[in-house]
């Protein structure tokens, strides 16, 4: 398992590499572009067997949070009905929102800032 963690984990990330090297995409297109892969593979089922296939490999990159927006979404939905499409992907997401706010407040506290100069 660990094994195909590490090569879907990798391909994901090569393939976010050779978008920073051979497109003029910003990170922060990237970024949105890998979270809305995820969902889009999620909607049509191809991420759920990705997951199955390499565990955290699949769920760790940022397509994996779009995958659990997605799925975060789909249980909103079947508890709630249509509010569910608006609260179900932060409920699905948020142990994970809340731990980066966590760290960067950490980060903030026991570092120290300074100018790119």
């Amino acid at each position: 398992m660990l094994i195909k963690a590490f090569a879907v984990g990798g391909a994901i990330c090569v393939i976010g590499q050779l978008l920073i090297d051979y497109t003029k995409m910003t990170p922060a297109r990237i970024l949105v572009l890998f979270v809305t892969s995820g969902v889009a593979l999620t909607a049509v089922g191809i991420y759920d067997k990705l997951i199955q296939f390499a565990g955290a490999g699949a769920s760790i990159p940022l397509t994996g949070f779009g995958y659990a927006l997605a799925k975060g979404v789909e249980e909103g939905i079947t508890k709630q009905g249509w509010l569910g499409i608006f609260t179900g992907g932060v409920t699905g997401t948020a142990g994970g929102i809340a731990f980066a706010v966590f760290a960067a407040l950490l980060c903030g506290l026991f570092t120290k800032s300074k100018d790119k100069s």
